[in-house]
């Protein structure tokens, strides 16, 4: 797996959370590995915590060539061929890539023409920077044509009459603003508040481009889960079942868990009104529910449900599985809220005054 690095260091982050880190890495329980597998026995079972709960701990990776909604016309389980298709087009994309350039080729068309910009364009990443997985989705044997399973065609539902006239009411609120005017009008990702895609979540869903990467890790009274991209921190309380006050909503919102047995569940909710989520901002009685599985010493199965009947006609969900990463996650740090923000803006004043004649 080849992780993307970074060299700046983001500001978005606190003491607080710092501490929290350090206060998690000195607490981090080793596994109970003897007293889960027996000598006698050949049976895989789930390694636990000193704490007895099953041991979620670790660095892991949700990258994976397997859609978010299943494509028209497929079905929900792949053929094995169609699954050497999808691998081995994507190995050959990334050779094709990584090749080294023709020094005789002509120059690229202004602006580009590929959507993606893999093979012309003159401003985007080479292939060589991305890691979106290079495998399709294996859930309980079988290979997925999409991460969402209901409803059953694998589509999102619909939005409500009422999520597309917010959408309209922030479009029309903002339109009375240039995009460059202040910083708070620009991206949250752009400038290192949150992961652009939904990496972090809730839902964690893979972003398709790089960054795929988690780390995880328990005590006897939260989880962490640290998101590589933009170093995005969720802090899971399991032993306070009290929900936040309405007026708090912090990113990745207020997450309450308990443990089912093998499962870790968390529930979801607070999530903050400016943290959007696939194109549309969520209702403030948006509840998202996670569950994280580990069914053998390389996979731990993600899934997730979304309820929010102000937004979606119906609530929906899907699977995703983590794999264990098998090496470090290095720091992301996010570098345009640092510096580039305030190029971006300068840019903008210049070219205001270029255009009055200042």
């Amino acid at each position: 797996m080849t992780v993307t690095l970074s060299t700046s260091s983001p500001l978005k982050h606190s003491a607080t959370v710092a501490i929290a880190l350090i206060m998690f890495a000195a607490a981090l329980p080793r596994s109970a590995d003897a007293q889960t597998r027996p000598a006698d026995s050949g049976e895989w079972q789930v390694p636990t915590t000193v704490h007895g709960h099953p041991d979620l701990q670790g660095n892991w990776t949700n990258a994976t060539l397997t859609p978010l909604q299943r494509p028209a016309g497929w079905e929900p389980v792949l053929t094995w061929d169609k699954v050497t298709e999808i691998e081995t087009g994507q190995a050959e994309l990334v050779a094709r890539t990584n090749a080294a350039s023709d020094p005789d080729r002509a120059p690229p068309p202004a602006g580009g023409t590929d959507p993606i910009c893999i093979d012309s364009g003159t401003s985007c990443y080479n292939e060589v920077y991305r890691a979106p997985g290079d495998k399709v989705a294996i859930v309980n044997g079988e290979p997925r044509s999409s991460l969402v399973m209901s409803p059953t065609d694998g589509r999102i539902p619909s939005l409500t009459d009422g999520a597309r006239q917010r959408m309209i009411d922030r479009a029309k609120f903002r339109s009375q603003f240039s995009q460059y005017d202040h910083p708070e009008l620009r991206p949250n990702a752009e400038r290192c508040l949150v992961s652009f895609g939904s990496s972090a979540g809730p839902p964690m869903l893979p972003n398709y481009w790089y960054n795929n990467n988690y780390t995880i890790v328990q005590n006897a009274h939260y989880v962490m889960i640290m998101a590589e991209m933009v170093h995005d921190v969720r802090i899971i309380r399991l032993s306070d079942p009290e929900a936040l006050g309405e007026e708090l909503r912090p990113w990745f919102g207020d997450s309450r868990g308990w443990y089912e047995g093998n499962t870790l569940v968390v529930e979801t909710t607070n999530i903050n009104s400016d943290q959007e989520f696939l194109g549309i901002h969520p209702s403030a009685d948006r509840k998202v529910t996670e569950r994280f599985t580990r069914v053998d010493d390389e996979t731990m199965l993600y899934e997730f449900t979304i309820d929010d009947p102000s937004t979606y006609t119906s609530a929906w969900s899907g699977q995703v599985p983590f794999k264990t990463l098998g090496d470090r996650v290095y720091e992301y740090a996010c570098h345009e809220g640092n510096y580039a923000i305030a190029g971006v803006l300068s840019g903008a004043r210049y070219e205001e005054r270029a255009e009055a004649g200042r």
